[in-house]
């Protein structure tokens, strides 16, 4: 489905006008979201936009690793359950490719050419573009200067990670509450996976071999997998296991971590002072050491209201958004969503109100996400395969057992490679 055209666009006009569809009934739109804080928002902005156009929005709000499932499932399976979804660069060329999303085409007034390259480029197939993106994001460092000051120790851009440790354990404060370094432990292919495989990348390993066979058994993946539990294990809070994204941005947000390495757009909800930023550490291979994501919208093939669907997807992740949101009394320009269009990068209002927006321009444009001997697939924290959501939520699961002391990093790696194996084996590869 190709949705263009002046005879779609005056159609559109004259029906959103009223809130009713081509049936005749009111629109509603029933919209899967991750539960963080930038789609969050985007319930309030988006009241603005049901004022003007009549269109009920009936918003789910899902934690990450829950909302990945359930959309999968009701995709996968045409249920039905909603008009639009929240996917991203794993899924939305895989499922585009599949027919199980519908390709998206907007208006000349979107300015689809606005879109930073490696982020349109990683949702799209063959050219189309099939998930439109809300916000985007690399990986980075951010950090406590007073404390790293306080303690003589200096952060730079593209670290060693034995420096990282060498900080982290200089203005770790546990008895005051302060922890050197606060890192996803809890199990997901896109919570605890998607850092760790920066660091395996960063060590030289790799998920797969050119033959798409597991490589988690390599000297590698040993290397990382170890760094990481110690690093962790030591200079973390207690708990690890359990947090991801929201849960280490609340400890953060309380001046309980000196340092984090997450993703970039994390840095628009940080409320304690004089945080500062870096480009991530590597272990001698800066290739693959940040990640590349974006949260991006979609349409489920066959759905009833795909039409005003797209007009909502046009609308929330266009210009016109970024400036309702910078222009809004509860958010601000610092709050706008990010890593999606160049031309926010240029506003003078988000430069001044934003201090990390070079840092994590930069962390976006340097990503790596295309195919290479040492990774032979594209993707940079995940493999742009079909099977990898499965194999990734499996070594998931043995990474944080090993990071829980539940089993050692040997026999997590052993399990997860045996894992692995039979999933890919029985993929046919």
């Amino acid at each position: 489905m190709k949705l263009k055209g002046a005879l779609r666009a005056a159609t559109a006009m004259s029906l959103l006008a009223t809130g009713v569809s081509a049936d005749g009934h009111a629109t509603e739109l029933t919209i899967a979201i991750v539960n963080n804080g930038h789609m969050i928002n985007m319930q309030t902005v988006a009241e603005a936009y049901t004022e003007e156009t009549g269109v009920t929005l009936n918003w789910v709000s899902l934690e990450e690793g829950v909302l990945r499932e359930q959309v999968t499932s009701d995709t996968a399976t045409g249920g039905g359950q909603y008009d639009i979804i929240n996917i991203g660069m794993q899924e939305a060329p895989i499922w585009g490719q599949a027919g199980w999303i519908e390709a998206l085409e907007f208006g000349d007034d979107y300015d689809v050419d606005d879109m930073l390259p490696a982020i349109r480029n990683g949702l799209s197939a063959d050219g189309t573009l099939y998930a439109a993106p809300f916000y985007g994001e690399s990986s980075m460092v951010m950090y406590r200067k007073d404390l790293t000051d306080a303690a003589g120790v200096e952060i730079a851009d593209n670290d060693s990670w034995d420096n990282i440790k060498a900080a982290a354990a200089a203005i770790h404060d546990p008895e005051n509450d302060v922890y050197g370094v606060c890192l996803r432990g809890k199990p997901g292919w896109g919570d605890n996976m998607a850092f760790i495989t920066t660091v395996v990348n960063s060590f030289g390993g790799a998920w797969f071999d050119a033959d798409f066979k597991p490589q988690l058994d390599s000297d590698e993946w040993n290397a990382a997998i170890n760094f990481y539990v110690d690093l962790l294990g030591t200079y973390g809070p207690p708990g690890s296991e359990g947090n991801s994204f929201n849960e280490i941005l609340a400890l953060y947000n309380e001046g309980k971590c000196g340092m984090w390495i997450d993703a970039t757009i994390a840095a628009s909800f940080l409320e304690v002072d004089g945080v500062a930023y870096a480009q991530s550490p590597n272990a001698g291979n800066p290739v693959g050491a940040n990640w590349l994501w974006a949260w991006a919208m979609a349409i489920p093939a066959g759905s009833p209201n795909a039409e005003a669907a797209a007009d909502f997807i046009e609308w929330a992740t266009s210009k016109e958004y970024i400036q309702a949101v910078g222009n809004h009394p509860d958010f601000g320009w610092g709050s706008v969503p990010t890593g999606t269009r160049t031309s926010t990068y240029a506003i003078p209002e988000f430069q001044e109100a934003a201090a990390f927006a070079d840092a994590e321009l930069a962390a976006i444009e340097s990503a790596a996400p295309e195919a290479t001997d040492l990774k032979p697939y594209v993707g940079v924290q995940f493999a742009a395969i079909p099977e990898f959501p499965e194999v990734g939520s499996a070594v998931a699961q043995e990474m944080a057992a090993a990071l829980s002391g539940a089993k050692t990093v040997e026999e997590a790696l052993a399990d997860a490679q045996a894992a692995a194996s039979a999933i890919m084996e029985e993929a046919g590869y």
